[in-house]
């Protein structure tokens, strides 16, 4: 489990495409402190394993599906990458639960100064609307960040100049894909309510439109 709150900025030094698996080796140095193998780092929003520790860093396994779905797939060596090791129990807890699962890439259609910060556009697919609601949370390339607006096919964060600096999200321009994660509360709350309309009891009115 992750916060979204990025430790360090790595960069990606090989990454070997082997089947059906990708190989990836990550050039870090703070969240490399105690991090031995087996260990969970976000990277770019992704929990990857640590297989092996490294004289620059680390390097993880991925399956090629994950690397699609999150667009780890179109980076090459010298790609910068945020970087998260796993929560601990004392922790403050900065950001919000991200479990380091990406539920889609999205596009940024635009990135504007707003008061003193700056508000980034993210379209998404229609179908992910129901998981993002205003002043609620996503993790957008393993940054935990606040919604400002909600449309049927797009978001807006609000982002603060430390942000863009301290994180690859300042280096993104107009047309770049993003990894986006949704709020996993709302995530259950709408397989909760699926749960209830697929299981609803069996009254006259239910027989009557079967035709009994």
């Amino acid at each position: 489990m992750f916060t979204g709150i990025v430790e360090e900025v790595g960069r990606i030094k090989r990454m070997d495409r082997r089947g059906e698996k990708i190989e990836i080796e990550v050039a870090a140095e703070k969240v490399m402190e105690g991090t031995i193998i087996g260990d969970s780092i976000a990277t770019n929003g992704v929990c990857l394993t640590v297989t092996r520790i490294t004289e620059v860093g680390f390097t993880a396994d991925m399956m090629t599906v994950t690397a699609k779905k999150s667009g780890l797939d179109q980076m090459t060596p010298g790609s910068k990458v945020n970087l998260e090791r796993a929560l601990l129990p004392t922790t403050r807890m900065g950001g919000h639960i991200l479990q380091g699962h990406v539920d889609t890439r999205g596009k940024l259609t635009s990135i504007e100064p707003n008061e003193g910060g700056y508000l980034m556009m993210i379209e998404v697919a229609p179908e992910y609307f129901p998981y993002y609601v205003p002043q609620g949370s996503v993790g957008l390339n393993g940054v935990s960040l606040t919604l400002a607006k909600a449309g049927k096919t797009s978001f807006s964060v609000s982002l603060i100049p430390e942000t863009l600096r301290s994180t690859n999200l300042g280096d993104l321009k107009v047309g770049d894909e993003i990894t986006v994660e949704f709020d996993i509360v709302g995530k259950y709350i709408l397989r909760q309510q699926e749960f209830k309309e697929e299981s609803k009891s069996i009254d006259m009115n239910f027989l009557r439109q079967h035709g009994f």
